[in-house]
C-alpha cells in the first residue's frame, strides 16, 4: 500500500482505533468515522495521535473518497453504507487483515463457535511461561493493529471471530485452531448455517504446507468440511476418544495424551486446572499448539495445571445457604449452554434468555429434562424458551433484571441446588454486553 492512499475506518472502538494508530504510524491518510458518539477513552487516544475523526453520523462523500475501508467487526454487512461502499468497488477489509501487513510475527489463530476465548488465553499463558515474546490480541484484549503499531512481538495468539474472518483477503494463519462449528450468529448470516460455516473456515485460506490446522475430531461439521477440502497445511486432530493418534491429543486411562512427532506429554484429567468436558477440549487444543511451538513438557504441564479461567465462563460466584451460584454469562449460544448443563451435577435452576440469534433449543432437551427443576427467563422476549421447554419444566418465570432473576432463583432453589446463569442468547436487550450481564448477576448474588 502506498502512503498516498486514503484509509477510512468505520467504528471508533478498540478495533477501529487500533487500526487508526497503525495507519497513522505508517504515514497513511486516515479518517475514523462512527455512527455513534466516540467514548471518552478512545476520543483521548485519537486526539493524542492527532487522528481525524467524525462521530454521530457518517459523511458519505468523505467515506467514498477512501481507497480502502477498514470495518469494525460489529458492523453488519447489510447496512446501507456498506452496500454503497461495495457498489463503488472500494475494498472493505478487517482490522486483522490490515495489521497482518505490517508484521512478520508467527500468527496462531483460534476460531470456533465455543471455547475460543479460553483456548486463546490458555495458549498465551503457556507460551508466555515458555519464555516466548508473545502478544495476545484479536477479539480479546488490545487490538491486533494497536499492538503491531506499538510492540515487536515474535508470536501473536489471536482469537478471531467469524465477523473478523469475513474481512480477510490475504491474511495467513501459520497455525489455525478450530474448536468446533455449531449454529451461532445466524442472524448475521441470513439464518444460513452453511454461510456461517464457510465464514469460520476462511481461517484456512492462504495457508502453506508448513502451516498447521489443529481441530476437534469429535465435531461432525469439522470432520465433514475438512474431508471435503484440499487442505495444504498439516492436519492435527484432538479427541476425547481413546484413539492413539500419531500426532495430536487423545484420552487414555483417564489421562490426556499429547503427541507431536517423537515427543509425548501426559497428565491425568484431575491435574488439569480447567475441569469439565469442554475444558478438556480447550486444554488439548492449547497443548497441541504448544508442542508445535517446542514448549518443554515441564512448562506445558505446569501451565495446564495452574491456569485461572476467564470471568463469566462457568465462574463460581458464591454459595448462599447451601445454594451454589455459577456465572456462565459468556454462554451466548446453545452449544455453550449445552456444555454448562453437561457440567453441572446437581438439581439446577437455570437462568436463560436475551436476544435469540436463531436458536434451536432441541439439543438441550435431554439435559434440561435430566437436570433442570426450574427456568428463570432473563430477557424481553422469552416466547421461544417457553415454547421449547414449557412441556418439560414445571416452573418457568419471566424477569427483566438480574436482581429479579436472582431473587426468583433463590426462592425456588433448595439447599444443595445450583443456580446457573447460562443464557444461550446475546445480552443486548437488557445489558451492554455479556460482561455487564455477568457482573450484575454477581452483584445480585452478593446482595443475598
Amino acid at each position: 500500500m502506498q502512503n498516498n492512499q486514503k484509509i477510512v475506518i468505520l467504528g471508533a472502538g478498540e478495533s477501529g482505533v487500533g487500526a487508526a494508530i497503525l495507519a497513522k504510524k505508517q504515514g497513511l491518510d486516515v479518517l475514523v468515522s462512527d455512527n455513534r458518539s466516540v467514548s471518552e477513552k478512545y476520543r483521548q487516544v485519537l486526539l493524542k495521535y492527532q487522528i481525524e475523526f467524525e462521530e454521530n453520523g457518517h459523511q458519505l462523500h468523505r467515506i467514498l473518497q477512501a481507497t480502502e475501508v477498514i470495518k469494525s467487526p460489529g458492523i453488519p454487512d447489510n447496512i446501507p453504507i456498506i452496500k454503497v461502499i461495495h457498489e463503488k468497488k472500494i475494498p472493505i477489509i478487517s482490522e486483522i487483515e490490515f495489521a497482518s501487513r505490517y508484521t512478520n510475527a508467527k500468527l496462531i489463530c483460534i476460531t470456533g463457535s465455543n471455547g475460543k476465548t479460553t483456548t486463546t488465553l490458555l495458549l498465551y499463558h503457556i507460551l508466555k511461561n515458555g519464555g516466548l515474546n508473545v502478544g495476545l490480541a484479536g477479539n480479546i484484549g488490545q487490538s491486533f493493529a494497536w499492538q503491531v503499531a506499538e510492540n515487536q512481538f515474535d508470536v501473536y495468539v489471536l482469537e478471531i471471530s467469524s465477523f473478523q474472518l469475513d474481512g480477510m483477503v490475504k491474511f495467513r494463519a501459520n497455525m489455525a485452531i478450530i474448536t468446533n462449528i455449531t449454529p451461532d450468529h445466524l442472524d448475521r448470516y441470513e439464518n444460513n448455517f452453511a454461510l456461517y460455516t464457510a465464514s469460520k473456515l476462511r481461517i484456512l485460506q492462504n495457508q502453506q504446507p508448513d502451516d498447521a490446522i489443529i481441530y476437534c475430531a469429535d465435531d461432525p461439521v469439522l470432520n465433514r468440511e475438512l474431508s471435503n477440502r484440499k487442505c495444504v497445511a498439516q492436519l492435527i486432530p484432538y479427541t476425547l476418544k481413546t484413539n492413539p493418534l500419531k500426532n495430536g491429543a487423545f484420552i487414555k486411562e483417564n489421562k490426556i495424551i499429547i503427541k507431536y512427532h517423537k515427543t509425548q506429554v501426559s497428565m491425568t484429567l484431575e491435574q488439569l486446572a480447567l475441569q469439565g468436558k469442554h475444558n478438556i477440549y480447550n486444554s488439548m487444543a492449547a497443548g497441541v499448539a504448544s508442542k508445535l511451538m517446542d514448549i518443554r513438557n515441564e512448562t506445558l504441564k505446569l501451565s495446564l495445571s495452574d491456569f485461572h479461567n476467564i470471568a463469566h465462563r462457568l465462574e463460581y460466584v458464591s454459595s448462599v445457604h447451601g445454594i451454589s451460584f455459577i456465572n456462565d454469562s459468556k454462554a451466548t449460544n446453545v452449544n455453550s449452554t449445552w456444555y454448562a448443563l453437561e457440567y453441572v451435577d446437581r438439581p439446577t435452576v437455570w437462568i436463560v434468555g436475551g436476544v435469540d440469534k436463531g436458536n434451536d433449543y432441541s439439543a438441550l432437551l435431554n439435559l434440561v429434562k435430566e437436570k433442570v427443576k426450574a427456568i428463570i427467563c432473563l430477557g424481553l422476549d422469552n416466547r421461544a424458551i417457553h415454547a421449547a421447554f414449557g412441556d418439560i419444566v414445571p416452573y418457568i418465570v419471566d424477569t427483566e433484571s438480574s436482581e429479579e432473576a436472582v431473587a426468583e432463583a433463590y426462592q425456588i432453589a433448595s439447599k444443595g441446588d445450583i443456580v446457573l446463569l447460562s443464557p444461550a442468547c446475546a445480552s443486548y436487550d437488557l445489558f451492554e454486553s455479556y460482561e455487564a450481564r455477568g457482573n450484575q448477576f454477581k452483584q445480585a448474588v452478593n446482595k443475598l
